[in-house]
């Protein structure tokens, strides 16, 4: 039977987990993953308006992406491992789930522009949708994963810069596969690597004491220290790369 949360709880046990007044928080959420919430996406938001207020912001990734998609018979062949439709207008729903998708559209939150917008509320909302976590992360700011891990966490992109060319080029499909998802209109990879490198980093962040976590319903909730645990990447990046993503 699916467990039903309240409000209440989820408040509580955010409280519990270190949700405060004036924080800023990168929120990542499977509102499936809870089993059933009271009153869906919004109260999963109002809460989190609630506990960190107009003193401290929310940021959503509201990019214009598809699900990943089901890789068919000519993909495998291909060698594909991902396959994400890049959507162009406004489209009701996207890739990023349903309490994403609920927050942007709310009248007063802020998207920015591009494929890979941003949409805040809050506190300098206007410059957390424009910079991408830049302002985040100088800020010292938190992710919020609820039910889902570091591989949702967008900001951890900020340290990829130091990602080596060598790394970058083994994600890069063939021209076969190009041809029939042009790169205007789809986003597609062609190799995983033997490790998890984000989870190593998460396992770092953890021992480190930049993740506290706990449960909330069914859905495990970790609260990240950005700053801190975007930094252990990129030191990884720039020591170890190929260790870190099983190529040493």
């Amino acid at each position: 039977m699916s467990m039903s949360i309240s409000k209440t709880e989820i408040e509580n046990s955010l409280i519990r987990l270190g949700v405060k007044p004036g924080m800023m928080l990168e929120v990542h959420c499977s509102l499936s993953s809870f089993g059933h919430v009271d009153g869906g996406a919004l109260t999963i938001i109002n809460t989190l308006k609630n506990l960190v207020g107009t003193n401290g912001a929310i940021l959503m990734p509201s990019f214009k992406d598809s699900p990943n998609l089901p890789l068919n018979e000519t993909d495998k062949r291909l060698g594909l491992t991902l396959k994400i439709k890049l959507l162009k207008g406004d489209e009701e729903r996207t890739g990023m789930g349903i309490v994403s998708d609920t927050f942007r559209k709310m009248p007063d939150v802020i998207t920015g522009e591009g494929q890979f917008r941003v949409s805040a509320w809050g506190k300098d909302a206007e410059k957390h949708a424009a910079d991408w976590f830049n302002h985040l992360i100088d800020s010292d700011g938190y992710a919020l994963l609820l039910g889902v891990d570091i591989y949702k966490m967008s900001s951890m992109h900020r340290a990829e810069d130091c990602l080596p060319d060598e790394i970058k080029r083994k994600f890069a499909p063939p021209e076969d596969a190009k041809k029939i998802y042009p790169e205007t209109e789809w986003f597609i990879e062609a190799w995983l690597p033997k490790t998890n490198p984000w989870h190593i980093i998460q396992n770092r962040a953890y021992e480190n004491g930049y993740i506290n976590d706990t449960m909330i319903g069914n859905a495990k909730c970790m609260l990240v220290q950005v700053k801190n645990t975007v930094a252990l990447y990129r030191q990884a990046l720039k020591e170890q790369p190929f260790e870190l993503y099983g190529l040493a």
